[in-house]
């Protein structure tokens, strides 16, 4: 009976992922929230069968009655999240909120399944982030002159990644974690956020005519500072959220173009420069040609994938553990080999869904400011999702950065946390001010 069960759970699954990422995008046949929550309702139900059936599938391979009690405390708190967040700010975007909740569920099933003491550490984390993310939009929208202080923001950036540069212990040819009072954290992903509030800043603020050029100048410092560092996965993220922030912000298509030819100069560069770029390269080009030196990851997550085909192989019934750092760089191969491809498609749809509704809060924005940390909030978010499921198809070379909310990792998960809320505030913000201008 358990192995009926099983078989046909994983159909199940797939179905209700279906129906939970089609609904991502039919919200966007109705301008108001209020429209939309019939389909919002379609959502938490997909959603916490979801959860309930894969931890249904875990107790019934594992027969670990502790299993059940993660699954309860965590199911709770995704509820809370939801219900807490919608009545604090009935303005919020309830699409965000349930794809925020509905990604860290994902991440903390299959986590579940890869390594359990790391799914109970990722849970801490997400509860203390989800603490902080929950106030961040009332933050925002109580204090408005953030943007007046670009040149705070640009200096404290460039000193975390400078003390990063000099102070980090160098692991695997990069230097990316500093220490301070025991506790180990990676700058970069929190240098994310306040690089895009000072670009915002100095875009808008600056009433110099040349201010692109010292938006120029202080991206070129961040990125500088982190190719030193060997964190190239991050410097592009960075160079990539300053094109696409000044080519708006400026409003001119050479821009974006001059942009563009920076980045391809730079790829070469980096290729010729750094032997672990070539490594990547080589491993990208020919995986099984050098399966037993620099392609065995790329290959296992090959074989991965491949093996799970389109409905997967069933939690617990797949070998994701083969491959190595699988629960952080290669997490989406994981889920695609037991929940299979389609089940990952839907993901992807997921996190597209959120890119582009990230974009069209962006869009309503008058306020430039505003209107550009949406965007580079966005290109952030969207950018390091396409380099993650990117690397590991083989449709570009490893960067190693992560699946935001999905991986592990707690400097991945509270950054994502605070762009999610970031976001949310900028939302409720321009709700609040359409409708104090329309009374």
């Amino acid at each position: 009976m358990a192995t009926i069960f099983l078989t046909f759970n994983k159909y199940i699954l797939i179905i209700l992922m279906t129906v939970y990422s089609f609904q991502c995008f039919s919200v966007f046949r109705y301008k108001t929230e209020e429209e939309r929550d019939g389909i919002y309702i379609w959502q938490d139900i997909a959603m916490s069968l979801i959860y309930m059936l894969s931890f249904l599938n875990i107790y019934i391979y594992t027969g670990e009655p502790e299993f059940i009690g993660f699954y309860v405390t965590t199911q709770v708190v995704l509820w809370l999240t939801i219900l807490i967040y919608r009545k604090l700010y009935p303005e919020a975007n309830k699409l965000l909120i349930n794809n925020m909740c509905m990604l860290i569920s994902i991440g903390l099933i299959i986590l579940v399944r890869l390594n359990y003491q790391k799914a109970k550490k990722q849970f801490i984390v997400v509860v203390i982030s989800l603490v902080l993310a929950i106030v961040i939009p009332f933050i925002l929208k109580t204090f408005k002159r953030l943007r007046r202080f670009y040149w705070l923001l640009s200096a404290a950036g460039i000193a975390a990644l400078s003390a990063v540069l000099i102070f980090s212990r160098t692991i695997n040819g990069s230097k990316l974690n500093l220490r301070i009072g025991g506790i180990s954290f990676q700058a970069s992903e929190f240098v994310k956020i306040i690089f895009v509030f000072a670009m915002a800043g100095i875009l808008t603020c600056v009433e110099h005519e040349k201010r692109h050029r010292i938006a120029a100048a202080v991206a070129g410092i961040h990125v500088l500072l982190l190719v030193a560092s060997k964190d190239l996965g991050s410097g592009i993220i960075y160079y990539m959220v300053f094109v696409i922030m000044l080519f708006v912000g400026m409003e001119r298509y050479k821009y974006l173009i001059l942009g563009l030819l920076g980045a391809a100069v730079g790829s070469i560069a980096g290729y010729r420069l750094f032997s672990h770029v070539r490594v990547r390269v080589e491993a990208w080009a020919d995986p099984l040609g050098t399966i037993e030196t620099s392609g065995y990851q790329i290959a296992q997550s090959l074989f991965a994938i491949g093996t799970g085909g389109f409905t997967g192989m069933g939690l617990y019934n797949g070998a994701p553990n083969r491959i190595p750092v699988v629960d952080a760089d290669f997490i989406f191969a994981a889920i695609s080999e037991e929940f299979g491809v389609m089940f990952g498609i839907c993901l992807i749809l997921i996190c597209l869904s959120c890119f582009i509704m990230f974009m069209n809060i962006a869009m309503r924005f008058n306020d430039k400011f505003y209107k550009l940390v949406a965007v580079g909030l966005a290109v952030t978010y969207g950018f390091q999702v396409f380099l993650t499921i990117g690397g590991v198809t083989k449709f570009i070379p490893l960067t190693g950065v992560t699946l935001p909310l999905v991986s592990y990792g707690s400097n991945s998960i509270m950054v994502s946390l605070i762009m999610f809320s970031v976001i949310q505030g900028l939302y409720v913000s321009v709700r609040s001010s359409n409708r104090e201008g329309g009374a």
